[in-house]
């Protein structure tokens, strides 16, 4: 599981380094704000986009991508509407807070763990794939509704979302995917140089935003939703992704294995660039993100252990 370390590694090291520019005040006031800015109007679109355009659906299309696109869904709603009947959250709120619970850190954390801890870095292309072109363009839609302040308009809220550069890139992706088509590139490369800015913008902004917070504290009265997005992420996810795997499936010991722990991968940290955005849920997203990350390493060794001694 030497993959595993290595690809938690990295991303310390770089929000690390965020925090240290945060201290430092290196980017001045404003550098979380234009770092996010840049990942979610951007760099993540292109990322997106270079993604899912090519990736090969036929190959994507069995039975991982399903148990992947199955338990995130399930934990989704769950959270979504535990998170109304037991806290009365807002759309916003709750949103955000579903999408900490079940979406996974499928790029900067799922590619090296499927290269080093599971040997194949197309397993890694299911749920990436399901997440990038399902989940996220759902997810940002029901954000844009949430945040219409007070514009109930269909047509209004349509526009926002199918504008929204997240979306857009989505869907762009997801027909050159099906197509089996990409841009000349001449036109690729500025869009492939914009998507590696992606993930350490979003992890450089990550780390400004600890500057001076405290995790957990009981003063923001979101302690507890954090701790139960935290354990649905890290727990309840795997867990319905091995019953469905082992019960549903009938998957082997092997594909069980891997249905699992790329359901165990922490939450994505573009859910904070997200609700930063929308500015909701911010302490919910940020604080899964830092103790899914925390404890991601701890949680994926045990059900390794468990799987491959007992499977």
């Amino acid at each position: 599981m030497y993959g595993v370390i290595e690809g938690f590694f990295g991303i310390w090291v770089i929000i690390g380094i965020g925090y240290w520019a945060g201290k430092k005040n290196l980017f001045g006031d404003n550098g979380r704000y234009i770092l996010n800015r840049l990942t979610f109007f951007v760099a993540s679109p292109m990322l997106l986009f270079t993604t899912i355009a090519a990736a090969k659906p036929r190959e994507a299309l069995g039975p991982q991508l399903f148990i992947a696109g199955t338990s995130a869904m399930i934990v989704f709603l769950a959270f979504w509407i535990f998170s109304r009947l037991a806290f009365q959250r807002s759309s916003g709120e709750r949103t955000i807070g579903a999408m900490a619970a079940s979406t996974v850190n499928a790029g900067n954390l799922g590619l090296p763990i499927a290269i080093y801890a599971l040997g194949d870095i197309s397993l890694a292309a299911p749920i990436a794939l399901f997440q990038m072109s399902v989940m996220t363009p759902i997810s940002l839609a029901m954000m844009e509704k949430a945040t219409a302040n007070g514009e109930t308009k269909f047509a209004g809220v349509l526009w926002r979302t199918v504008t929204n550069p997240m979306i857009v890139a989505s869907m762009l992706g997801l027909l050159c995917s099906i197509f089996q088509w990409l841009p000349p590139q001449i036109i690729m490369t500025p869009v492939q140089l914009l998507a590696g800015a992606s993930i350490p913008a979003m992890l450089l902004g990550f780390g400004l935003s600890l500057v001076g917070s405290r995790p957990l504290q009981r003063s923001s009265k979101r302690r507890l939703e954090v701790w139960i997005a935290s354990v649905a992420k890290l727990v309840l996810h795997p867990l319905l992704a091995w019953a469905l795997a082992a019960w549903v499936f009938g998957l082997d010991p092997t594909g069980q294995y891997i249905a699992v722990i790329m359901a165990a991968l922490p939450t994505a940290q573009n859910i904070f660039v997200n609700a930063d955005r929308y500015e909701s849920g911010i302490t919910v997203a940020k604080d899964t993100v830092l103790l899914t990350t925390v404890l991601g390493i701890p949680v994926m060794l045990g059900f390794a252990a468990v799987l491959l001694n007992f499977g």
